[in-house]
């Protein structure tokens, strides 16, 4: 029996360590031929070159599309999308594979979305039906449920959600979170252990910084950020910092130059393009916080028992476990928030955290339902839209 063709497109080094699980299962399927397409910030030396990190993992790339422009104005990240889109179709016709698994909302897997679309390739999308309110990146993750035929959902209200927007329930599967998934299979670093791998110094008490761009507000990046420098100062100046730097998003260089000052200027200050899937999760396992707008604050921390504060509108709508602070970017509202976490150390030390994303076999569940439909030629592109009841 000729094997069949999956491929896995990745943008970044986050998505591909949510994604590397079913890499593996994928490349280890006697049924099955991995293909791999990577794309965006891997080929970026700004952000660290880390297709070098899937290669010294052992995998082949077959195609390596690249995108990114000088720019990270609007302009500049509509014509990266429209150079995805030509390039995409391109790679497409020459792999001609059977399936295209993608994660998430990012602008340049949208366009790998649609590009597959057109070219009639069945899709299977991670992490659909979530919120996030402040970010474009909402309506492309909507708009690529509506491309995809699998859904694998990270909770059972997206699962949900995912089925509002019409897809069929028996295409649609809540398997939980990846990324919670790497934490409960990962032997994580120590706080001497990641001194040592980072060559840092890290202060008994440290906070973890991880702040992007919210998209959907007009230039508001570099006050953003500012207010939250204003609190990492004020809050102890004898703590350490550790930044990790945004991604290609619209004004994430605004941050990053912000980051690289900072750090220039202060004692026990450090800042990373780029980690390791280990490496970042050891550091927020062993942070007093996480402080930003990332969702791994949301997602993955309340796994490690680590508190968060989510800083604005960015990860609004997302479903919430009791460690996550919010609050508005102004700076006594995060200082509050800081207060919050510190009350709560000292009454629960935050030891048994219920995460509404933690499920068990997460990549095997999607594997499974993978073979199930691909093996079985259950694959059939004249989708019927799903109603569901509803009062109007």
């Amino acid at each position: 029996m000729t094997k069949k063709k999956i491929c896995v497109v990745t943008g970044t080094r986050a998505e591909y360590g949510l994604l590397r699980p079913i890499i593996k299962k994928i490349d280890e399927n006697p049924d099955f031929k991995l293909q791999l397409i990577v794309t965006g910030m891997h080929l970026s030396p700004e952000f660290g070159l880390t297709y070098k990190n899937i290669e010294s993992d052992g995998f082949q790339i077959d195609e390596k599309v690249e995108i990114l422009l000088s720019s990270d104005t609007s302009v500049g990240v509509s014509k990266s999308m429209g150079l995805a889109l030509i390039s995409f179709s391109e790679s497409y016709q020459r792999l001609n594979p059977d399936l295209i698994i993608i994660l998430g909302d990012r602008y340049e897997t949208f366009s790998a979305a649609a590009a597959a679309s057109v070219g009639n390739i069945p899709l299977a999308h991670l992490h659909g039906g979530e919120l996030t309110e402040g970010a474009f990146d909402d309506s492309f993750r909507h708009s690529m449920t509506k491309m995809s035929y699998l859904h694998f959902t990270s909770t059972e209200e997206y699962r949900k959600r995912v089925i509002q927007l019409g897809e069929n329930p028996e295409r649609v599967f809540n398997v939980g979170a990846l990324g919670v998934e790497n934490i409960l299979n990962s032997d994580l670093l120590s706080k001497k252990e990641l001194e040592k791998e980072l060559n840092i110094s890290l202060s008994k008490k440290y906070i973890l910084i991880v702040f992007h761009p919210v998209t959907l507000e007009n230039k508001t990046a570099k006050h953003n950020f500012k207010e939250l420098l204003k609190v990492v100062d004020k809050y102890d100046k004898n703590i350490s910092k550790v930044f990790i730097k945004g991604n290609s998003d619209t004004d994430g260089r605004i941050i990053n130059q912000m980051i690289d000052n900072y750090v220039s200027e202060k004692n026990n200050s450090y800042a990373f393009s780029s980690l390791s899937t280990e490496n970042y999760l050891s550091l927020l396992k062993n942070t007093f916080a996480l402080i930003g707008n990332s969702s791994s604050g949301i997602i993955e921390a309340p796994s490690l028992n680590t508190p968060s504060i989510n800083i604005g509108d960015r990860q609004k709508g997302r479903i919430r476990a009791e460690s996550v602070f919010d609050c508005q970017n102004e700076k006594n509202d995060i200082l509050s928030a800081l207060k919050k976490i510190d009350d709560y150390y000292l009454k629960n030390n935050f030891d048994k955290i219920n995460n509404p994303y933690e499920k068990e076999n997460t990549s095997a569940e999607i594997m499974r339902v993978i073979e199930e439909f691909i093996l079985n030629n259950k694959i059939d592109l004249k989708k019927k839209f799903y109603d569901i009841e509803v009062e109007i």
